[in-house]
């Protein structure tokens, strides 16, 4: 669970810069917010940044992203995601 509280931890602390919402793992709710989340970071635009990312930064943001939602899917079989199967 490292990667997805560094992530949650990440994503609350931009939030808060921009007055957006909180995460907390612990709510169904938020644990499903944030695997939409991961989905629209994995879509192929937001994965490359719009192809802006080197091949090593792509890969590196996949693998973090990808091991966050095993995570996320570890802890709560019942979210749902797109893009990450």
């Amino acid at each position: 669970m490292k990667a997805l509280k560094a992530y949650v931890e990440q994503t609350n602390k931009w939030n808060a810069i921009f007055k957006g919402p909180q995460f907390d793992i612990n709510k169904a709710e938020d644990r499903q917010r944030l695997a939409d989340k991961i989905d629209s970071a994995l879509s192929p635009e937001n994965l490359t940044c719009d192809g802006e990312l080197s091949r090593a930064q792509v890969q590196a943001r996949y693998r973090e992203l990808t091991t966050v939602a095993k995570e996320l899917q570890k802890l709560d079989p019942s979210v749902k995601f797109y893009e990450y199967a």
